[in-house]
């Protein structure tokens, strides 16, 4: 790889990381934990950057690393959860009352994992479809309706609606 596609990769990565930290922090919401993702994403992508497939886009590639990192993170953090559980004390002693008040009444935060995730990706970040298919690892034609679904979940939870949760059939 040539100094001039270097220098142009390195432009791009600096160019994406406001956009990859604004990412982390609508999965995350701690602006601590975002700026920790990023960096578990670029240590994971650097590495890696030579031998990339250059038929997916590098911003869709970067993205595509840090939505895996978060779920990873989440698996992670799931299992310790469950393995210290019974050393913990009883209560909520780890956060305040105000910021339990403050967090429920901003809306976006009240969305789910998946649902903030494709509505940052395709609204906030201008992905297509076939990008934000890639970064989330799900196939093309369940994007449109995850993005219907997601915005129809935001605007129940701005109205003050109560939402339910549409049962699935199980065969």
């Amino acid at each position: 790889m040539s100094s001039i596609d270097e220098r142009i990769e390195d432009e791009q990565l600096r160019s994406l990381l406001p956009r990859l930290r604004r990412f982390a922090l609508s999965l995350t919401r701690e602006p601590s934990s975002a700026d920790e993702l990023v960096q578990a994403c670029l240590e994971r992508a650097l590495p890696r950057l030579r031998t990339r497939d250059g038929s997916v886009s590098f911003r869709s590639w970067l993205f595509a690393i840090l939505y895996r990192q978060f779920l990873e993170l989440q698996r992670r953090g799931r299992r310790w959860q469950r393995l210290l559980a019974p050393f913990q004390l009883q209560g909520d002693t780890e956060r305040s009352c105000e910021w339990w008040v403050a967090a429920s009444s901003l809306v976006f935060s009240r969305l789910s994992v998946e649902n903030r995730a494709i509505l940052i990706l395709i609204t906030v970040e201008g992905f297509s479809y076939q990008e934000a298919a890639l970064v989330l690892a799900i196939p093309v034609a369940s994007v449109l309706p995850k993005v219907s679904r997601a915005r129809q979940v935001y605007r129940q939870l701005s109205e003050g609606m109560q939402v339910v949760a549409p049962l699935r059939r199980v065969k």
